[in-house]
């Protein structure tokens, strides 16, 4: 079955989810004489494919390959990637395809946003991750040794193809790491999320399965409703709320990636981050225990971290204040009142956080341990 949903931002664009739905790639890109494909590796022969089906139509392809996961987004990759649109006569008309995870189609969005001020772009995200968190809402971007993200733009796609099919191959953990950005779209907007997850763990972490394809699409769903109303995440404060409230569990999880040299999944990071926010949300918004246990239950239920302890307190403390939502030196959390309900918990005491974190050490951790 084929979902199609609606992103109603300044530029309109739809997000098309099913099997097979690579096929509209072509109508995408339009009248575009040259489609340049950023991928990694692991995507060379759906590239190839890709490739083939658009010089049918008259087009030149110019594919771009990229290193794997985090490492793509750096901005030698970002230089490496101009040179050759450079090379190869890439002009205003011509469209930029990211064909991968979320890392991929972060730093593709980037390469589209910045390419002569701005080309056309199609985000075609081949993970969980990437479908219902990195492809959706525009944002674009690299990292940097200081941190996530801290380079960027916002450039919305002229579309977004969810190809269900890619899923059949993904390594089981990386199922497992997006199915924490599904699962934040449960706890800030969407209980049927966790209710689906906690029916049927297993289900959840079928790709073939109709279960999974729901997820994708109700978490799909939320970050589309959230970004409609918010493109550039505007300040939020106290419980009103736009498009910050995407961040919860990312003030600590973005630190936990920086610490770990991105050698932590993304996912796994802010399933921990996760559980702290609830942990500050209990303390400061009165945040019930029975929610803060689920936290804990429905993440752990699908292979998910929930503590941590790989970092000292100091490191991560030094690096959440590099975060995007900090204000000044006061650091800014996304909390948690209740499920469905966000509110921006400012400046929270030192000593309160270190407390939360303590928590985490004595929680499950890294999968992979």
């Amino acid at each position: 079955m084929t979902r199609s949903l609606e992103v109603n931002a300044e530029r309109p664009y739809r997000v098309e989810i099913g099997p097979g739905v690579s096929a509209r790639l072509a109508e995408l890109v339009g009248s575009a004489a040259r489609v340049a494909i950023v991928h990694p590796e692991s995507l060379t022969t759906r590239t190839a494919t890709l490739t083939r089906d658009l010089e049918a139509g008259g087009r030149r392809v110019l594919p771009l390959l990229v290193p794997t996961g985090e490492q793509a987004k750096f901005a030698d990759v970002l230089v490496s990637c101009w040179e050759q649109l450079a090379e190869a006569g890439f002009t205003r008309s011509d469209v930029v395809v990211g064909l991968g995870g979320g890392a991929t189609t972060d730093l593709a969005g980037f390469v589209a946003a910045s390419w002569l001020r701005g080309v056309g772009y199609v985000a075609m995200p081949t993970s969980v991750l990437g479908m219902v968190d990195a492809a959706v809402g525009g944002k674009t971007g690299i990292n940097l040794p200081a941190g996530k993200n801290l380079v960027g733009a916002f450039w919305e796609p002229l579309g977004v193809i969810c190809d269900l099919d890619t899923l059949v191959d993904l390594p089981p953990a990386e199922v497992v790491n997006g199915l924490a950005e599904v699962i934040k779209c449960g706890f800030i907007a969407d209980p049927g999320i966790l209710d689906l997850v906690e029916a049927d763990p297993r289900e959840a972490l079928d790709p073939t399965s109709e279960v999974l394809a729901e997820l994708i699409t109700r978490g799909i769903a939320v970050k589309a409703r959230t970004v409609s109303s918010d493109l550039r995440e505007q300040t939020s404060v106290g419980a009103s709320v736009g498009r910050e409230a995407l961040n919860y569990g990312h003030t600590l999880g973005h630190a936990i990636e920086k610490a770990e040299h991105f050698g932590w999944r993304h996912g796994e990071a802010i399933s921990v981050g996760m559980v702290f926010a609830a942990e500050l949300s209990a303390r400061t918004l009165g945040l019930d225990e029975s929610t803060l246990a689920r936290h804990r239950a429905v993440l752990a239920s699908v292979g998910l971290p929930i503590g941590y302890t790989g970092a000292d307190w100091a490191e991560l403390r030094a690096a959440m204040s590099l975060d995007k939502k900090t204000r000044g030196s006061a650091l800014r959390f996304v909390g948690l009142p209740e499920v469905g309900r966000v509110q921006i918990i400012d400046a929270p005491d030192e000593a309160l956080l270190a407390e939360c974190f303590g928590h985490l050490l004595t929680s499950g951790v890294n999968p992979r341990d």
